[in-house]
Formats: structure tokens, C-alpha cells, sequence
């Protein structure tokens, strides 16, 4: 019997695009003699589209958007029965959806609710991933070293901007970058040099989000680990990022490719090893389950600081994730299948317990 997999795409959310790349890339590595693929597109509106079967790869992302040929459905479409045929609903759900509404825990709660299995992070470790302020608190709790953050909300910036620029240069100093604090894939990050810039950024990065965070700039090497697995969690070989201008911005991740991707990353195996043990405590420290991606800085003097846990990276041809993975010894269509195998797990544990009294 094939596993019924849904892949929920698209999403009301700045990382619309990003998503349809990854649905198209992880349509590609699905093997169709185990799984039933079913799609169901998310527009910029929020609305839900179910479209037919996919029986093989897809050539163009616009082939997912099910806008005037496909069935408008909602939530509840997960849990309603296939066809007179099948058995059941889905069997698993893939909710490819980056940025808010869909990797922030709001469609992990939804499928809870349902009781569907899913892949990837559940709602806390969803929420407090996505948002980088909670995130930052709970490796500060867990004891992790990161560099000097600050958080900011909009009401408060409006009312006395300028009081916001003197706490960022009194207790961050510049260079610093200012980011919307619930997205992701770079969106509405500025690097910021002076105060003519910070005020730019805060008005670019309130464009996204009611709350941002400014963090401190420093001089260091990019270095990635993808981690797998639910309760005994383990960390891919590590992987660098060399941008060829100021940071990994939105271009170079998702469109121009301005950036080279070293994998393994060249660093001695002490300062992996102390990557890979801060990944799995920040994994845990998250509750992450499934998969995630750990950012850090590595400074010339050898100092290892974590900047921030993905729990949904991306699948595109450019993203770090699966190619860490790939150079670990772990093709595409595998991964896709141990992330698989991962939720139902967890799904069967979750189902042993006793919520009665």
C-alpha cells in the first residue's frame, strides 16, 4: 500500500514563492511506487485549493497554483475520507510552509487538532523558532552563546523612534542587523552602518512584522548542521556559507545564486564537534522533532556562537539543508522518507497517551 502524503504549498505569507519552490523540489524526490502524492495549494488570501494527484515531477511552480482548475477546500479536507476506496484520510501530512502561517505553529496546532500525523516541529518548537526574540531567550536559558540582541515593538518605535536608535547604538553599537522577528529566508533584514541606515531598516523591517530584533554585527564565518531525528537527534557534516557581497540575503539564497555553498565546511574537528553539541541543545531546548537546520557564527579567534534554529528549512536546489544531508551519506528521496518515517513515529507515541483521569 502507498503512504497517502499531503503536501500543504504556497501560504499567506512573504515566503509564498520560497514555498512553491520547495513543494516543486520535494514533489521531484517523492518515489511514486510508495507515495500517493496529494497537493493542496495555499493562495496569498489564505484560501485552500485541493488539486488532483500527482503522479510524477511538475516542470513549472505555476503548475501547483490549482486557482480556476482545482477544488476549494478547508482545513477540515485533511481529515475527510480520500475516495469510497481508500482508507481513511491522509496518512501524513508535509506542511512545506514557510514564514507565518504555516511554520509559526498555527498549522501544526490545526493538525494536532485533527489528529493527523505531520512532519516536522511541533507547535511550540514551531512558535518559538519562528520567533527569533523567544528563540534568543531560550538558548540564553539553555545557556548557548550568541552575540548582543535587542527587541523592539512597533507601538513603542512609533511613539519615540529615536529613543529606540540610542538603545541600539548604546547597547549594540554598529555594525548591527535589524530583522523582522517571525520571518524568515532573509526577508526584511538590513545591515546597518549608521543611524541614517538603522532608522531605514527599523521602517523596512516593521513592514513585515509588529515586533524586530537588532542584533550585533560580527566578523565571522557562516557554518550550518542540518539536524535529524525526534528524541535522539543527529547532526549532519557541517556546511559553510561564503556570500560574495555583505550577507546571505533573499537573492543569493533563493534567485541569483551570489553565494558558494562549502560542504563539508573546512574547520578542525574540535570546533565541529562543539557545533554539533550546540545544535542537539538548541534542538531540545526548542523541543524540535523531525528535522531542523543550526546557524552559527565562528569567530577568527575560534569563538562558536549559535545564531538561530530553521525548523522548516528549505528544499530548493539552493538550500543547505538536503545538501548537507546529501554529503552526509543521505540522498533527497531518502530524507523525505526518514522525515516521514520521523511523524508517524511520533504520531504513535503521542497516540499511547492517557488524557483521561
Amino acid at each position: 500500500m502507498k503512504i497517502n502524503i499531503c503536501l500543504l504549498y504556497g501560504g499567506k505569507s512573504a515566503e509564498h514563492e520560497v514555498s512553491l519552490q520547495t513543494a516543486k523540489a520535494v514533489i521531484k524526490a517523492l518515489d511514486t511506487n510508495k507515495f500517493a502524492i496529494h497537493p493542496i495549494f495555499i493562495s496569498n488570501e489564505g484560501n485552500w485549493i485541493k488539486g488532483p494527484e500527482l503522479l510524477g515531477p511538475i516542470e513549472n511552480v505555476k503548475e501547483l497554483e490549482f486557482r480556476n482548475e482545482g477544488e476549494e477546500v478547508g482545513p477540515n479536507a485533511l481529515s475527510t475520507r480520500l475516495a469510497p476506496e481508500q482508507k481513511g484520510s491522509y496518512d501524513v501530512v508535509f506542511p512545506l510552509l514557510h514564514g507565518p502561517n504555516g511554520e509559526d505553529g498555527t498549522v501544526q496546532g490545526m493538525l494536532e487538532l485533527l489528529n493527523i500525523p505531520y512532519v516536522g516541529n511541533g507547535v511550540l518548537a514551531s512558535s518559538a523558532g519562528m520567533d527569533k526574540v523567544i528563540m534568543k531567550n531560550l538558548f540564553a536559558q539553555a545557556g548557548l552563546d550568541q552575540v548582543k540582541y535587542e527587541s523592539f515593538i512597533r507601538s513603542t518605535w512609533n511613539s519615540d523612534p529615536e529613543r529606540a536608535y540610542d538603545q541600539v547604538e548604546t547597547e549594540i553599537g554598529y555594525p548591527c542587523f535589524v530583522k523582522p522577528a517571525n520571518l524568515g529566508s532573509s526577508v526584511g533584514i538590513s545591515k546597518c552602518e549608521n543611524r541614517k541606515e538603522l532608522a531605514e531598516a527599523f521602517v523596512e523591517a516593521f513592514k513585515y512584522d509588529r515586533k524586530i530584533i537588532v542584533e550585533e554585527g560580527v566578523t565571522a564565518r557562516e557554518i550550518e548542521v542540518g539536524v535529524l531525528g525526534n528524541d535522539f537527534p543527529e547532526c549532519s557534516v557541517a556546511g559553510e556559507i561564503v556570500p560574495k557581497k555583505g550577507f546571505y540575503d533573499y537573492e543569493a539564497k533563493y534567485s541569483d545564486g551570489d553565494t558558494s555553498l562549502v560542504i563539508p565546511a573546512d574547520i578542525p574537528e574540535e570546533q565541529y564537534k562543539e557545533i554539533t553539541r550546540m545544535a542537539i541543545k538548541a534542538f531540545k531546548a526548542l523541543d524540535c522533532s523531525g528535522l531542523a537546520r543550526a546557524d552559527f557564527f565562528v569567530t577568527k579567534e575560534g569563538r562558536i556562537i549559535i545564531n538561530e534554529v530553521n525548523t522548516m528549512p528549505g528544499f530548493t536546489p539552493y538550500s543547505m539543508f538536503p545538501l548537507l544531508w546529501k554529503h552526509t551519506g543521505v540522498e533527497y528521496s531518502e530524507l523525505i522518507e526518514r522525515l516521514v518515517q520521523l511523524a508517524l513515529k511520533r504520531y504513535e507515541e503521542k497516540q499511547s497517551i492517557i488524557y483521561t483521569v
